[in-house]
């Protein structure tokens, strides 16, 4: 219960320690992306269609490179996340790639302390809402800073997958959300063997219970769509069958790794 009251703190410790290993992988590969290498995927960028002039909040934004991806691509954006690290990073790599974009410290469900401005766009990808316990806390934040007749684009890893273990040889958890899960682990995974020891708390979130946090939220959702691989090579024991697709090489198609969300608040 500790744990679960102080997930700021311990995931935030987490990210500072991780972030810096992050910057400098392979995984990342900040040369490529500094050099002018899109950092986004197909699924999001099909649902994010042609983003000049628009303005974008990226929530979790990591060390920032889709960030800057989408601001390259002619947005206004501005970047939030939990880790003073990663936004000082992201600082650092909008200055090297001449590219500005605002990013802002915070906890995602205190934003409304520190941003008062509405969007074309509200953008999330990958790995972020399990760090959070409540979707319609969630939701409503999206909401929240959406115009009228804005979107919410939303690509993250399908909730099955967080339902094995990490070395997908069983199932480990609950699909539902069953409270926090508070675990500790070694290393990252853009490094498995770097020299990170760290604790985290997480909880894992079914699409109905996001896709109704979002409804309930007033938004409307104009699609949702599951694909059997990941675009990110950032599990055990992958396999990638085409340049770029990646699935846990034992289990093949058998399961959904991403899903997609495409949502409009109402004019």
């Amino acid at each position: 219960m500790d744990a679960e009251k102080n997930y700021i703190k311990i995931n935030k410790e987490a990210w500072n320690k991780k972030t810096p290993v992050h910057f400098e992988s392979e995984f990342y590969n900040n040369e490529a992306f500094i050099a002018g290498k899109n950092s986004l995927n197909s699924f999001e960028l099909d649902l994010l269609g042609d983003v000049k002039g628009k303005k974008i909040l990226h929530l979790q934004c990591h060390f920032g490179q889709d960030s800057i991806s989408l601001a390259r691509m002619g947005a206004e954006v501005t970047g939030v996340d939990l880790s003073d690290v990663s936004v000082k990073m992201a600082n650092e790599l909008s200055d090297k790639t001449n590219t500005p974009v605002r990013f802002i410290e915070c906890d995602l469900y205190s934003l409304s302390d520190v941003l008062d401005e509405k969007f074309d766009i509200v953008f999330t990808s990958y790995g972020t809402i399990g760090w959070l316990p409540d979707m319609d806390k969630w939701a409503d934040v999206v909401s929240h800073y959406l115009k009228p007749g804005g979107q919410f684009v939303f690509a993250e890893f399908h909730p099955v997958v967080w339902m094995f273990d990490d070395e997908f040889a069983g199932v480990g958890y609950n699909y539902f959300n069953d409270g926090a899960i508070h675990e500790t682990q070694e290393g990252t995974y853009t490094d498995r063997d770097a020299d990170i020891h760290d604790e985290y708390v997480m909880w894992n979130h079914g699409i109905s219970e996001v896709y109704n946090a979002l409804v309930k939220s007033g938004l409307f959702v104009n699609s949702l769509n599951e694909f059997d691989y990941s675009p990110y090579n950032c599990f055990m024991h992958t396999v990638q069958f085409e340049p770029g697709k990646f699935r846990i090489e034992h289990l093949g198609n058998y399961i959904p790794m991403v899903y997609t969300i495409l949502a409009t608040k109402p004019v």
